[in-house]
């Protein structure tokens, strides 16, 4: 399934673990991340005020809703932020060498990673 504005909503009820949630209050509450992530990397990016575990938290539950496929969801959402992004996904494992939405095709290695976030990741 190709992952854009008309398909966002179906792909992640697709891969969502409904063990998980039992109302679609608890679906639309746990999508509603994907928007806290995007306000904390934006305060980091103007404030510079970095909330790792926060992050880390959202990141984590984000991921045991919606599996793997939740990193290809993550660089959809975040398309400003893939830099902030990506060294959060290399440190739980996530990253993939490939990561499609829309049509974009972006590989791993042509995403920059941020380097003040590398090293708060790597004191924990």
């Amino acid at each position: 399934m190709k992952l854009d504005d008309n398909s966002f909503l179906l792909y992640a009820a697709k891969n969502y673990d409904m063990r998980i949630a039992v109302t679609a209050d608890e679906f639309h509450n746990d999508l509603k991340r994907f928007q806290h992530l995007k306000r904390l990397f934006r305060r980091y990016e103007h404030d510079g005020d970095l909330k790792v575990r926060l992050i880390l938290n959202h990141l984590t539950i984000l991921y045991n809703c919606f599996g793997p496929a939740t990193t290809h969801m993550l660089f959809f959402k975040l398309k400003r932020y893939h830099k902030h992004l990506k060294p959060f996904v290399v440190f739980l494992s996530y990253m993939p060498e490939i990561i499609e939405y829309e049509d974009i095709r972006l590989k791993s290695s042509d995403i920059p990673l941020d380097e003040y976030i590398v090293k708060e990741l790597r004191q924990i």
